[in-house]
């Protein structure tokens, strides 16, 4: 999916890239910092939903502990570089037709709210270790994307 030169510059930014960035033993976290800090550093316009938090706060609160996970939150949320964009009744009507459409993907409601999501504000990039968001067709940004 392709969308005018001004909206390259917007990046969603997918639950597994924020756990990967706070999960300093996972193997992926130095490349991960490096992509964040290179997308901030470009001024990329960084979008994430609610239920991105909702779901990056739980595993966080199960996998490291509650600490780090209240910690999270507050950091993205003071973010310049980020909007938390709300899901809407719309998103979730759509993503549910998403899930319908690719009935031979393992596209999660979570994954297609966020294709829904993605869809409404016309970002094709996402920051994301899930390689369900290329299945769909977007371009997961590495150091020779964006």
């Amino acid at each position: 999916m392709s969308y005018p030169p001004a909206h390259r510059h917007r990046v969603f930014v997918d639950t597994s890239a924020y756990f990967v960035l706070v999960n300093r033993r996972d193997t992926s976290h130095s490349n991960a910092s490096t992509m964040m800090i290179r997308l901030v550093a470009e001024r990329r316009r960084l979008f994430t939903t609610n239920f991105t938090l909702a779901e990056l706060h739980a595993l966080v609160l199960t996998r490291i502990n509650r600490t780090v996970a209240a910690r999270v939150l507050t950091e993205i949320d003071a973010s310049q570089a980020t909007t938390v964009v709300r899901v809407s009744v719309r998103d979730e009507q759509r993503a549910r037709a998403i899930i319908a459409r690719y009935s031979d993907k393992d596209f999660s409601l979570n994954d297609a709210i966020f294709f829904a999501v993605m869809e409404r504000l016309r970002i094709s990039y996402a920051f994301s270790l899930d390689h369900n968001f290329a299945q769909y067709g977007w371009t997961l940004v590495d150091a020779n994307t964006v």
